[in-house]
């Protein structure tokens, strides 16, 4: 039987009957090192195919990709260790509604490819900010936009990928969380610095497979788990924790509406009309101008290619909604004493959280279900390619 500590579970040796850790097995052990390897040989062939003594060679892969690297790296570039925790967990608390947040990409995308970047193709730009210095001119917004964009990089996407990545890691390897995010940034530095654009979109291509293939096994043994889709929306609706004295029912029970997208305008925890329309102007403004997202586009070989991509990273963005948002609920189903609590010493128990556990749903779910060998290297290519972009 698994050992339960701060939420994960540390299964028995059988030999020993000492509990260990998941990557105490030679399955895991291989695993992840061949993934290393593969991941570091194909940044070094990126390096050496492309030419990177220019500033297009070097940040725009000279020009030469073809539209399924770009859409894999359009797809890796959004999704990081962050959307594993965060979707997951809020999915896990309230429903499918969070899954609306990645659908809502599906049209923004294609407003990318076909609107925004043949502008910034026939303006002959690298950069964001070189844009906004030719569309209004002065070199003052240039250096505010890049500044700005370098802050909230760091502080708002970076270091919860960091965080959120070391996390799996920490309860893998045993190490320190810091330690595990330094070894993560300098194996992503290696290949991003010396290899440029061209190894960050490869790399990403590889680890989007990667992390597809292994959330589809582990949704696989989450619904066997739970019996099936029919099965899995009566369960979650009665998957309550067993502690509630003196708390209110609505803080534990699962709302009526879980398995709602559009949700009531004025008591919906996710509005539909901020779901619609808000979101759509948010989602507008990181897809179509972001620099991450942009300079992918910018590095393909033509603007049939850019369209083509932009409808492949389409189609993957349907994808977690399966991946992300039904484990992240069924993970309530399996443990609602855990990702479900809601009394205060019980989640500092499992979680050092009093407010609530419902972040470890996705990590709870993948120690305890994949076998040796499958789920570490899912979780280390979330994170490192999270880090990974020459901006």
């Amino acid at each position: 039987m698994p050992q339960e500590y701060y939420g994960f579970s540390f299964r028995n040796n059988a030999r020993s009957n000492n509990a260990t850790v998941a990557l105490n097995n030679a399955a895991d052990i291989s695993v992840i090192v061949i993934y290393f390897v593969v991941v570091l040989a194909v940044g070094v062939w990126a390096m050496v195919r492309t030419n990177r003594s220019t500033v297009g060679g070097f940040f725009l892969a000279g020009r030469s990709m073809v539209w399924w690297p770009i859409g894999a790296s359009l797809f890796a570039s959004n999704i990081g260790s962050g959307h594993f925790v965060g979707i997951a967990g809020t999915a896990a608390a309230a429903g499918i509604a969070i899954g609306g947040f990645e659908w809502n990409a599906l049209i923004v995308v294609v407003i990318l490819g076909w609107v925004f970047v043949p502008i910034y193709i026939k303006a002959g730009v690298v950069t964001m900010p070189e844009y906004l210095k030719k569309r209004f001119g002065g070199q003052r917004i240039r250096i505010y936009l890049s500044v700005l964009s370098l802050f909230l990089y760091v502080f708002t996407k970076i270091s919860a990928d960091m965080f959120s990545g070391a996390i799996f890691i920490n309860q893998a390897l045993g190490l320190n969380i810091y330690l595990a995010v330094i070894m993560l940034l300098l194996i992503t530095a290696l290949y991003t610095v010396t290899g440029g654009l061209a190894a960050v979109i490869y790399t990403d291509t590889l680890q989007t497979i990667i992390m597809i293939v292994g959330s589809f096994i582990l949704m696989g043994f989450a619904f066997n788990e739970v019996g099936g889709y029919e099965s899995f929306q009566e369960r979650y609706m009665e998957a309550i924790p067993s502690i509630t004295a003196g708390i209110s029912p609505s803080c534990y029970e699962p709302r009526a509406d879980s398995f709602h997208i559009f949700r009531d305008a004025i008591t919906g925890d996710l509005p539909w009309p901020g779901l619609v329309f808000g979101l759509t102007i948010q989602a507008t403004w990181y897809w179509c101008t972001d620099q991450v997202i942009v300079q992918r586009c910018l590095s393909a070989k033509s603007l049939s290619h850019v369209k083509a991509g932009c409808i492949l990273c389409g189609y993957l963005k349907l994808l977690p909604m399966f991946l992300m948002v039904f484990p992240g609920m069924i993970s309530r189903i399996l443990y609602p004493d855990v990702v479900a609590c809601v009394d205060p010493e019980e989640c500092q128990k499992y979680c050092e959280a009093s407010v609530g556990c419902s972040n470890i749903a996705y990590p709870k779910l993948v120690v305890d279900l994949m076998p040796n060998g499958r789920w570490l290297e899912t979780f280390v290519a979330q994170e490192q390619k999270a880090e990974a972009s020459p901006k």
